[in-house]
């Protein structure tokens, strides 16, 4: 099976009365690299949260984010009381002795520096055990998502291998007239620059052994067809990442295919490879999103 390296991911939940909502992207990218915005409650976890998502997305670039929200607010905030006090103290003082009003004491108060700060304090592991189930249940819900991706992305690879399959099979009628294409040019050739006369054909059968010997592409025939069927068994592997490895054996498939081109010597059988290469390219394409 295949899994596309993009997708998203949501899952949410309520933990001790916070609700808890964990939203992960992934998109392409050869490594595994991970952004992560996290409230200050859960930054003690940072390190927890990317081991876990590296285990269970492997590969992308992961842009994650969680909020954590108490009472309505996605920032839970305290009062630092001792200091509103001292604050209070002052500001009273102040009023009376000019005899302002003290109606506003209170709104002022909570304006003051540091009087109203985020809630800093670590989640209780308890908790956090909660919130990284909610965080798994995300990631699991991108990796469904990467694989309705990679279902139409294999029947895509799939049309290109068999094409390239279809398109080798073309080649091998092909071949006879080839040779005898070669013979023939080379003969005339002979004739144009000796003569009839003057050509041994011993001679000559020894040096169309010897070309017909450089041009075979026999082997390279055997072995597409060997690197497309390793392909097509590859692809059913039960393996979440197999991008790497399947854009490996493009590169073989690639290889054979420049070298059925470099020895044809023959117009339909280049045009042949022409189109199997425009079908390979077709098909690295989708392997880059692979993971």
């Amino acid at each position: 099976m295949l899994y596309s390296m993009t997708g998203f991911g949501r899952a949410e939940a309520v933990v001790n009365g916070r609700q808890v909502v964990a939203e992960i992207k992934a998109l392409n990218g050869k490594q595994f690299d991970i952004n992560t915005k996290l409230p200050p409650i859960l930054r003690a976890y940072e390190l927890d949260i990317r081991n876990l998502l590296n285990n269970m997305l492997q590969r992308g670039t992961i842009d994650i984010t969680v909020s954590v929200r108490q009472g309505g607010a996605s920032k839970p905030m305290v009062i630092n009381t001792d200091l509103a006090l001292f604050y209070y103290q002052g500001m009273k003082q102040i009023a009376e002795q000019t005899g302002l009003p003290q109606d506003n004491i209170i709104s002022t108060l909570m304006r003051m520096p540091e009087v109203v700060v985020p809630d800093t304090d670590v989640l209780p592991e308890s908790e956090w055990q909660h919130v990284k189930e909610v965080i798994e249940l995300a990631a699991k819900d991108l990796m469904e998502h990467r694989l309705h991706e990679g279902e139409a992305m294999l029947k895509d690879i799939s049309l290109r291998i068999n094409n390239i399959e279809k398109l080798h099979e073309k080649i091998i009628p092909l071949e006879p007239e080839r040779i005898e294409r070669v013979r023939a040019r080379i003969n005339q050739w002979l004739e144009d620059m000796a003569g009839k006369e003057k050509i041994d054909p011993n001679r000559f059968e020894q040096e169309m052994i010897y070309y017909l010997e450089r041009m075979d592409f026999s082997e390279e025939k055997i072995r597409l067809k060997q690197h497309c069927d390793y392909f097509n068994s590859t692809v059913k592997e039960n393996d979440n990442a197999i991008g790497r490895k399947l854009n490996f054996i493009l590169q073989e498939i690639g290889r054979e295919i420049n070298t059925l081109g470099s020895k044809a010597n023959h117009a339909e059988i280049q045009q042949i490879v022409i189109n199997m290469k425009d079908e390979l390219e077709k098909a690295k394409e989708q392997i880059l999103n692979i993971l």
